[in-house]
This record gives C-alpha cells, sequence and structure tokens, in this order.
C-alpha cells in the first residue's frame, strides 16, 4: 500500500515557518463525523481532539473558539466573557470566507483573515493535542505551549458536557 502524501497547507506553512514540532495524521473523512469519528480513527481520546469552531458575535464579527472534541462551547458564557450580547456558529461558507478552509478541515493557524482565537483553558494541561491542519481527514499532533506560544489566545472557560 503506498503512503498516502501529507498535504502543505496554509496551517503547515504557518507552524514551519514558527518552528513548531508537529507530527501528521491522516484519516479516512467522515462527513458529520466530527471528533468522535477523527478520535476513533486514530486511536486517541476524544478530549484530547481539538476542535477549531468559528463563530460571530451579534456584529458579525468572527473569532475562533478552540475546544475539547468532547465539549461543547456555552456560546451564552463566551458572549458574556467576551462582552459582547450574543456569539453564534458562523454559516460554513461564512466560515470558509473567513479561515480559507472548509468546514471539517478548519485549523486556526493560517486562518486568511486575522481574527481573536479563544481557547478552553484546561486545553494548555494536556500533554499532546490533535488539532486540524488545514484539510479534511488531517489532524496535527503537538504540544498545546505549541499553540499558546504561535496563536497567543485568550484563556477562556466555557466548555460544557
Amino acid at each position: 500500500m503506498a503512503k498516502e502524501k501529507v498535504p502543505v497547507t496554509a496551517a503547515v506553512r504557518m507552524l514551519r515557518s514558527e518552528k513548531v514540532y508537529f507530527t501528521d495524521h491522516l484519516y479516512v473523512y467522515h462527513e458529520k463525523g466530527g471528533t468522535s469519528a477523527s478520535s476513533s480513527e486514530l486511536g486517541v481520546d476524544e478530549h484530547s481532539v481539538i476542535k477549531t469552531l468559528v463563530m460571530e458575535d451579534e456584529n458579525r464579527q468572527p473569532l475562533i473558539i478552540l475546544m475539547h472534541g468532547d465539549r461543547q462551547v456555552s456560546t451564552r458564557e463566551l458572549a458574556r466573557i467576551i462582552g459582547a450580547k450574543q456569539v453564534a456558529p458562523c454559516a460554513p461558507d461564512t466560515a470558509q470566507k473567513h479561515t480559507g478552509y472548509m468546514v471539517g478541515g478548519t485549523s486556526p493557524f493560517g486562518t486568511r483573515r486575522k481574527m481573536p482565537v479563544y481557547m478552553e483553558a484546561s486545553i494548555a494541561y494536556i500533554s499532546k493535542i490533535y488539532i486540524n491542519g488545514g484539510k479534511r481527514g488531517y489532524l496535527i499532533g503537538m504540544d498545546p505551549l505549541d499553540l499558546i506560544r504561535t496563536l497567543k489566545p485568550t484563556s477562556v472557560t466555557v466548555g460544557i458536557i
């Protein structure tokens, strides 16, 4: 069986330019499979698979929230913390316009538009995280401290089970 070629995405280019060590993890992408499918395919804990969610406030200003795969985002709490009236997920085409990535392959690295990034605080305490590398079916494994160094996210506690 031929080894599948690892994609060179905007995320990969950014991480390389920042000299971030990461590992490549290709898997069979399942439409609407989410982090449960990717964690199962890779044999890793879903809690260590980090979702990149593109949302917007009431003024349609986009933002990124990074969340554990086995948690949901309390948009009400996120809005309260950032001083917005409301926060809601972007439509897929709007998210793609802001990031340059297709939904299901959205990475917080190398986005088309600079946006504020918020991160569930407990992500920093995982030894290795798996986060989208900019293409469906492609996660990168990395130290969360490198994510914090490169993205400088605002730490929040908005995750719900």
